[in-house]
């Protein structure tokens, strides 16, 4: 394990809770549907974002989970800009 590895854990946990608590203030759009629709963005409380931050420090380096929560928060940010 590197040395700066719960550095890093610690820097992308702040990324995500930042991202996740940004994604709060999104617009829904209001004509109801269609094509080219933009998806709703689940907001989590502070509570529920802490305890992810803690259990994502948690993970192994290089995890898959780690990764898959990087794509999660830019396709969060696509869809926030998308209203």
């Amino acid at each position: 394990m590197m040395f700066n590895a719960g550095c890093w854990k610690r820097r992308l946990a702040a990324l995500t809770i930042a991202t996740i608590s940004l994604s709060g203030c999104a617009a829904v759009s209001s004509d109801g549907g269609g094509p080219g629709t933009c998806p709703p963005v689940v907001e989590y409380s502070r509570e529920f974002q802490a305890r992810a931050a803690e259990e994502l420090a948690l993970l192994p380096e290089n995890s898959a989970a780690v990764e898959m929560l990087g794509d999660y928060a830019v396709m969060r940010e696509q869809a926030r800009a998308c209203g």
